[in-house]
């Protein structure tokens, strides 16, 4: 009955220990550099069943964090505020935002894998799920201009 319960407890203590360096390697947008154009160079984290579904939550994730979040992670020099700072912006407009970041949308316009390099994803796999990491650009004056026409920003 001991070897059991030290059993259990070993897994479980396994268990815990691989989901937290799991969790751990998942990060927030980090900036790499912004381009004299204003785009931003970021390192992205995505999440899906393969690894196109991961690369896509990637590039969503990077346009959502300039959009909403901004990116604070990564050079200082380089940190932005979030093109939106309305509050509750994402719920007022919940609809426009659904379509803009539907699978395959108008958010893929503004990322660029330009500056990908060899070497730069990483690839973790999970027991269900696959993570992904990109080195992605996103093109910061073009969507605050789309964001601008669409009347998301006011000014």
């Amino acid at each position: 009955m001991k070897k059991a319960i030290a059993i259990l407890v070993s897994i479980f203590c396994f268990g815990i220990l691989g989901q937290d360096s799991y969790a751990q390697s998942y990060d927030e947008p980090t900036c790499i550099s912004r381009e004299q154009d204003g785009s931003m160079t970021l390192r992205v984290w995505g999440e899906g069943r393969n690894r196109a579904d991961a690369k896509e939550q990637a590039k969503k994730n990077a346009v959502y964090a300039v959009i909403f979040n901004g990116v604070l992670k990564g050079n200082n020099d380089y940190n932005m505020r979030p093109i939106v700072t309305e509050v509750n912006a994402r719920e007022r407009y919940q609809e426009y935002f659904d379509i803009f970041f539907m699978d395959g949308g108008e958010y893929l316009k503004y990322v660029s894998l330009a500056d990908k390099r060899s070497g730069s994803s990483k690839k973790i796999r999970g027991s269900y799920q696959i993570r992904y990491c990109l080195t992605v650009r996103v093109l910061v004056p073009e969507l605050r201009m789309r964001l601008r026409e669409d009347g998301i920003l006011k000014n």
